[in-house]
């Protein structure tokens, strides 16, 4: 038996020895044939494979460490990303360096950051968890997991210096990949057009229309072009497969699986004809791997280092034949780019002003990339455009024109649904149907219905004209029930003698016409008129004095925001800032002895990281009545956690729901938030706060705060929206609250 092994052991060494020998030989006889003057044409073929095709840059690096020269590059795939960032220019470690700093995450769910939304947006997709397309009374899918915009920027920004070579021919080193046409299944060959469309990887986004035609990932056509590289010229061919192998039954234990077997049947049969026509063949041992393993591309890199190291010899051999001296040199990246004009295809329902308004640039500016994929984000964020494809073009005299060419989505009605616990409203179920394009162009309307507890609705009509003033109109109606405890003379709720309690009935509705407007881009300025219907009632109440208030007011009022948090609930990064002074100019109740009144409202917040997962937000408001006080109805009330603050009810730690109240308070909160992994936040928080009537006429406002309270939380981001527990205390009470709140706030 030991002989046998040895036996078939020497028999190995020898049959590679054999092939090392021939194929040396054969490199050789190039160097014999070809006159100084030539020299043999080496094509480099890069398979698709996912996220394994990062294998493809630990190749790249060996092959320049080898001294070979590579004259055509042919890819498919993720190997038609990687091959075409080479043949614009980079080198091997710059393009690992580029994706070792990708967040494929985000790339593959085309993330789109929250700085880059506007306050409309922001508002909405931080209220609702499921989003449904609703056309012709049939719900539908979306057609992608995303449109790969987010990967598009990118490679835009990438391949900005070969904007103009629509050759690829013509790139530092020719270049060509591979798509498949949807419709008939057959490949398509791309030698030429604007560089990013062409190498887009669309396994898992929405397929890109390039000439009339609807293409999607070339590997299922063609994921290994070598025969389109040999007719390149190639007379050496070295190819990297990082395709998956057949599996056994034993490994094919679901149904995902099972389908990629059968994907891979019609390549697998094609490859033993392809491998047959590669010089150098390189297979990566990656098998432990899959397509979307983008968190181990430091590893599978390593692996594509190993693979290439095991024919070293062959580099070396085919680079002494090359007898090249050249390197490839470092391709600087664009950082900046002067756009002069701005060219929009012609659309139905949105006009040139708002498409400009969410750039956020007009023709004739200087920007960065980043503002450039800020604004096509904002673009993107809208969910108006079911395509968004670009380009930079440089015209005749030099200079960059910005052409667009959107596709408006064809769904304007879309239903929503979310879902929220918390202790002051109870459980609420939220269903919203959206409809865009209801009366005019840029229009938006939104219909939100909270069944559960306490019904509430919200109804918002909205018409974008970018950076014009916009005009929305509002409706909003509130209602919640409390019983109200409180040890304190100041909370305006118990005004009544021999009562340490109340069960409160609020309802409010609200209606506001305003026009607000973006101006330098981040700050939004808002102008309107309100007219409230306010109750407050009370059931343990004599019959006399059940309704506590009960009053319509008028009043107009002027806003300010800026926010750039990176997340509303758990910051690790951004500042926000709101004010809002607002003027009661009419009662229904003392109508003529009615005197306006002002209430003015600052609140802002900074959050930092320290490092990855430990993040330091500390906020600050305040609130004051100017006037006379004729009405607690507007009064500041604190007390709770994990509702959505409305009118001038907000949460505070350490207190239960509506236990302090004054016309004016000044309030600070710090937050120490520590992700002790993934979207699982350890948090401790402290809060203190003045609040009375008319605390800003003392001189001692702010030396020492009245009420504090402290948190210890727990929460968890979801797709629902937050999960969170708070323990809280306060020293002045002795009292500790636990307050459990469940999904987005509304």
């Amino acid at each position: 038996m030991q002989l046998q092994k040895h036996q078939m052991k020497d028999n190995t060494i020898f049959w590679q020895s054999l092939k090392m020998i021939v194929i040396m030989s054969f490199l050789w006889s190039y160097q014999y044939s070809y006159a100084q003057n030539q020299r043999p044409k080496v094509g480099l073929v890069l398979s698709g494979g996912g996220a394994k095709g990062f294998a493809h840059i630990g190749v790249l690096k060996v092959l320049e460490q080898a001294g070979v020269k590579i004259d055509y590059i042919g890819g498919t795939s993720m190997g038609s990303v990687v091959g075409g960032l080479y043949a614009s220019g980079y080198n091997a470690q710059q393009i690992d360096s580029i994706f070792k700093s990708t967040d494929f995450d985000e790339l593959i769910k085309d993330f789109i950051p929250r700085s880059s939304k506007t306050f409309y947006e922001k508002k909405n997709d931080e209220l609702y968890a499921v989003t449904l397309p609703f056309r012709k009374f049939r719900i539908g899918l979306p057609l992608a997991l995303s449109k790969g915009l987010y990967n598009y920027n990118l490679l835009t920004k990438l391949t900005h210096h070969v904007r103009n070579i629509n050759d690829f021919s013509k790139l530092p080193i020719p270049f060509v990949c591979v798509g498949t046409d949807v419709e008939t299944g057959k490949e398509v060959l791309f030698k030429g057009g604007y560089l990013p469309q062409a190498i887009l990887f669309p396994t898992l986004f929405m397929p890109v229309e390039i000439d009339h035609k609807l293409i999607v990932d070339g590997g299922v056509s063609n994921n290994y072009p070598v025969e389109e590289v040999r007719r390149m010229g190639a007379d050496i061919i070295i190819g990297v497969d990082v395709q998956d192998d057949l599996k056994g039954r034993r490994a094919l234990t679901d149904a995902t699986k099972i389908f990629t077997q059968i994907s891979n049947l019609q390549m697998i049969e094609k490859m033993q004809a392809k491998k047959n026509l590669t010089d150098i063949y390189i297979k990566p041992d990656i098998e432990k791997y899959g397509v979307v393993s983008f968190d181990e591309g430091r590893a599978i890199i390593k692996k594509g280092e190993e693979a290439a190291f095991a024919v070293y010899e062959k580099f070396k051999a085919l680079a002494a034949v090359q007898n090249n001296d050249t390197k490839q040199e470092a391709k600087p990246i664009n950082e900046s780019i002067c756009i002069a004009s701005i060219q929009i295809n012609h659309l139905k329902n949105y006009t040139y002003d708002y498409v400009i308004g969410k750039l956020g640039f007009r023709g004739g500016s200087q920007i960065t990339f980043t503002d450039l994929n800020l604004g096509i984000n904002k673009l993107n964020a809208t969910q108006n455009f079911s395509d968004i494809n670009y380009k930079i073009h440089q015209t005749s005299d030099g200079q960059n024109e910005l052409i667009m060419e959107l596709k408006e989505n064809r769904v304007k009605t879309f239903l929503k649904f979310g879902m929220h616990y918390d202790g002051l409203y109870k459980s609420g179920l939220l269903l919203n149907l959206t409809q865009k394009k209801l009366l005019f162009k840029n229009d938006v309307a939104s219909i939100d219905v909270i069944l559960g507890d306490n019904f509430r609705y919200n109804f918002d009509y909205y018409i974008d004209n970018g950076f014009y003033w916009s005009f929305g109109v509002k409706s909003k109606y509130n209602v919640f029930n409390r019983n109200v405890y409180s040890d304190f003379k100041e909370n305006n709720f118990l005004q009544f003698e021999g009562l340490r309690s109340l069960n409160i009935d609020f309802s409010s509705l609200s209606n506001q016409i305003y026009v607000q407007t973006v101006f330098a881009q981040q700050f939004l300025l808002g102008i309107g008129a309100e007219f409230d219907h306010l109750k407050i009632s009370s059931n343990n109440l004599d019959n006399n004095a059940q309704i506590i208030e009960k009053n319509e007011f008028a009043s107009g009022y002027l806003a300010l925001k800026f926010d750039n948090f990176d997340n509303k609930y758990f910051p690790k990064k951004g500042f926000y800032f709101s004010s809002d002074f607002q003027t009661y100019l009419y009662s229904s109740t003392l109508k003529t002895n009615f005197k306006p009144f002002s209430i003015l409202k600052v609140d802002f917040g900074i959050a930092r990281s320290f490092h990855k997962k430990t993040t330091l937000t500390v906020q600050a408001d305040a609130g004051l009545s100017i006037g006379e006080r004729q009405t607690a109805a507007f009064d500041f009330v604190f007390g709770g956690y994990g509702f959505n603050p409305t009118k001038n009810i907000k949460p505070f730690y350490g207190y239960d729901f509506l236990s302090v109240s004054g016309n004016s308070y000044i309030k600070a909160t710090v937050t120490m938030d520590y992700e002790i992994f993934k979207k699982n936040h350890l948090n401790f928080s402290a809060n203190f706060a003045n609040i009375e009537n008319n605390l800003f006429e003392k001189v001692n406002w702010i030396s020492r705060s009245k009420y504090s309270g402290y948190a210890l939380g727990y929460g968890i981001e979801t797709v629902i929206g937050p999960i969170e527990i708070k323990q809280t205390y306060s020293p002045e009470t002795g009292k500790g609250y636990t307050w459990f709140a469940v999904g987005f706030w509304f």
